[in-house]
C-alpha cells in the first residue's frame, strides 16, 4: 500500500537516568489510526534523551521503509526533542548532536514536529517499556480484524467524525484575517516580507473597518496578534480599535519572502525566471531567487502558532497576517499535500477560523469568509 501522509510516535526512557533504557517507535496512519510498522529495542545503559532521539531516529527509519515517499508528522512528549528537531532549540549537548544529525538526515523536508502531552504518546511508550521488560515486538503488528467491534482507542479519523463532542477543556480558537487589499494586491504582484512594504488602499481601509465590525457582532476575542508589515499593522489597528484591544507583532506570521520577484506579476516573473517559476511550482521545497521555501515558511508558521497555543489557551484569537501563513495552517489542519496550496485563494480581508483542542486535534471552522 503507498501512503501519502503518516504520523511517526516516538518515545525512550531511562530506569535511573542513567540507566537501562529503550526506546519505541511507530508509523501510523492516520486515516485509519492502523500502526503500519513499529520497533522497540534496548540501548543498555543511557540517558532518557538519547533514548528518546534513539526512538525518533527508528521511527523515521521505519517512515523511510515502510512509507517511503510519505510527508511525515512527528509526534513526541519530549519538549527538547521536538524544539530541537523544529530549530526552535539549539543543540548543545555533545552527546546530541550526531543524534539530531542522523534524525536531521532521516527527516523529509517539510517535517511536522508536534509536541503532545505524555498521555497521547502512550503506545509509543508502551513499546519502549514492553523492551526493557523483554516482550518481543513485531515490526508489523497484527492487523485489527474485523471481529474487533469496538477498538480501545479511537483512531484520529472516528474522533474527527465525532466532532469532539466529549472534549472538557475549550478549544483555542484562532481567526485568522488575511489584511485589506494593497496596491500590490490590486495588481496581483507578488508581495512578500522582503521587498516593498506597501500599506493599504482606500479599499483596503474599508475591508479592514468592515472585518472589525463584523468581529465585533461576533464577540469574544480575547486577543489580537499580527505580523509586523505595514498592511497587517494596518488593518490589526482598525480592528483593535473597534474591539478595545491592543495588538501584539509576532515575526511568525510575517509573509512568505519571494526575493527577486517581490513586486512582479506572475506574468512578468514567467518571463524573466521561467526556469526558477517552474521549479516553484514543482516543490515546495524550492525558493524563489532570493526568497524563502514554502517549507521553511510552514516550519515558521508552526513555531508562531504552537506559540499561541502556549499563551491563549482555550481562548479566542484574531491573528492579522498574510495569504501563505493561513494557508499553510489549512493545509496542515486538513493534513493535504502541501501542492494543496496552489489550489487554495484568499481575498483580502477574509477570516478563516481554526479550533485547536488540547489533545492536539483541530478543526477548520471557516475559510475566506467575506464580512
Amino acid at each position: 500500500m503507498t501512503y501519502t501522509h503518516v504520523i511517526v510516535e516516538a518515545d525512550g526512557g531511562s530506569r535511573g537516568n542513567p540507566g537501562p533504557a529503550a526506546y519505541g517507535a511507530l508509523v501510523r496512519d492516520p486515516a485509519t489510526g492502523e500502526v503500519i510498522a513499529q520497533d522497540g529495542k534496548t540501548l543498555g545503559v543511557a540517558t532518557n534523551n538519547v533514548a528518546e532521539y534513539s526512538g525518533l531516529i527508528a521511527g523515521l527509519e521505519l517512515a523511510r521503509e515502510y512509507a517511503p515517499d510519505a510527508s511525515i508528522e512527528v509526534r513526541m512528549d519530549s519538549k527538547l526533542v521536538v524544539e530541537q528537531m523544529a530549530g526552535r532549540w539549539k543543540v548543545k549537548h555533545p552527546d546530541m548532536k550526531p543524534l539530531w544529525a542522523r534524525a536531521q538526515e532521516l527527516a523529509p523536508l517539510g517535517t511536522e514536529w508536534t509536541w503532545v502531552p505524555r498521555a497521547q504518546n502512550s503506545a509509543a511508550d508502551a513499546l519502549a517499556n514492553n523492551a526493557l521488560d523483554g516482550i518481543p515486538i513485531p515490526i508489523k503488528p497484527e492487523p485489527v480484524t474485523a471481529k474487533v467491534v469496538v477498538p480501545k482507542e479511537p483512531s484520529d479519523l472516528q474522533k474527527a467524525l465525532q466532532g469532539w463532542g466529549a472534549q472538557v477543556e475549550p478549544p483555542t480558537q484562532l481567526i485568522f484575517l488575511r489584511h485589506g487589499e494593497t496596491p500590490y494586491t490590486a495588481e496581483k504582484r507578488f508581495s512578500g516580507s522582503t521587498g516593498e512594504n506597501p500599506g493599504l488602499s482606500d479599499t483596503g481601509r474599508s475591508q479592514a473597518a468592515a472585518a472589525a465590525e463584523y468581529l465585533a457582532l461576533q464577540g469574544g476575542v480575547d486577543a489580537i496578534v499580527t505580523s509586523p508589515l505595514l498592511r497587517t499593522r494596518q488593518t490589526a489597528e482598525v480592528v483593535a480599535t473597534r474591539l478595545g484591544l491592543e495588538p501584539t507583532v509576532d515575526d511568525g506570521w510575517v509573509e512568505c519572502s519571494f526575493g527577486d520577484w517581490d513586486g512582479h506579476t506572475f506574468a512578468e516573473v514567467q518571463q524573466k525566471w521561467p526556469d526558477q517559476l517552474a521549479a516553484w511550482l514543482e516543490t515546495t521545497t524550492v525558493a524563489p531567487p532570493g526568497g524563502e521555501s514554502f517549507d521553511t515558511c510552514a516550519r515558521r508558521a508552526r513555531s508562531a502558532r504552537d506559540g499561541l497555543l502556549t499563551r491563549f489557551p482555550g481562548k479566542t484569537v484574531v491573528v492579522v497576517t498574510h495569504v501563505t501563513p493561513i494557508k499553510l495552517m489549512v493545509r496542515s489542519v486538513l493534513q493535504a499535500p502541501m501542492a494543496s496550496i496552489f489550489r487554495m485563494e484568499l481575498r483580502p480581508a477574509t477570516l478563516t477560523e481554526i479550533h485547536w483542542y488540547a489533545d492536539g486535534l483541530a478543526s477548520l471552522r471557516s475559510f475566506n469568509v467575506v464580512p
